[in-house]
């Protein structure tokens, strides 16, 4: 499974600023990583582990904006089109096959 953050906060601010950059260090710290600006993705290894991690969005989200999360399946994910582009070299080395080697 994958779980996407979609997010939209105001970076106008100093204060603003500061808790943009505290949300993007949290999903990093949580083994999130950008697959375009401002939309973050975590594999997870099962349905349980991606409610976990909503959960933990949840408890960090911030006090302005706009933040967004779905879940899919693998097969979903690799399904997705990229029109224009390529990906990143996470999504490159990051899939289910990673997973189980470890």
């Amino acid at each position: 499974m994958r779980l996407f953050v979609f997010y939209d906060l105001p970076n106008t601010t100093k204060g603003e600023n500061k808790e943009y950059t505290k949300f993007r260090r949290i999903l990093i710290q949580n083994g999130f990583y950008m697959i375009q600006f401002s939309i973050y993705v975590k594999l997870c290894i099962n349905y349980d582990q991606m409610l976990i991690y909503q959960k933990k969005i949840e408890n960090f989200k911030p006090k302005k904006g706009d933040v967004r999360m779905i879940g899919i399946t693998e097969k979903q994910y690799k399904d997705m089109k990229i029109l224009v582009g390529s990906k990143t070299f996470q999504e490159e080395n990051q899939n289910i096959d990673f997973i189980l080697e470890l």
